[in-house]
């Protein structure tokens, strides 16, 4: 494989994964998506369908402990949600977290980068 062909399928990874940074956007799933679409490289497609997972998954439990959260508040007149409110904080830095890592792992490697703890369905 050429360099400049490595470093266009790098480059490709990185978007994919650095999208997931904006993941409450819903436009930054599309990102992923086109590239899954489009792309020809295995390596892209692999960490365009991890990215998509990724996405899925940071939806799903941003859901699930927000949902948590507002009834926990509502029954407690908001004194439970302001005790809680650093652990919201805990989550979003573990998602940038582990982003990060993605990105990283996709400029320094040509292998397709695995989030861990999460359910794949792609």
């Amino acid at each position: 494989m050429s360099s400049i062909t490595s470093s266009k399928n790098r480059l490709l990874s990185v978007v994919c994964h650095g999208c997931t940074l904006f993941g409450i956007s819903m436009i930054s799933i599309a990102v992923p998506i086109v590239a899954l679409l489009m792309a020809d490289d295995d390596i892209v497609r692999k960490n365009a369908k991890e990215s998509i997972n990724f996405h899925l998954n940071i939806w799903f439990w941003a859901a699930v402990i927000g949902g948590i959260y507002g009834v926990l508040s509502f029954l407690t007149f908001g004194l439970l949600g302001l005790i809680l409110w650093p652990l919201l904080g805990l989550g979003f830095l573990w998602h940038a977290f582990w982003s990060v890592m993605a990105v990283i792992h996709s400029l320094s490697s040509d292998e397709p980068y695995r989030y861990p703890f999460i359910l794949r369905l792609l």
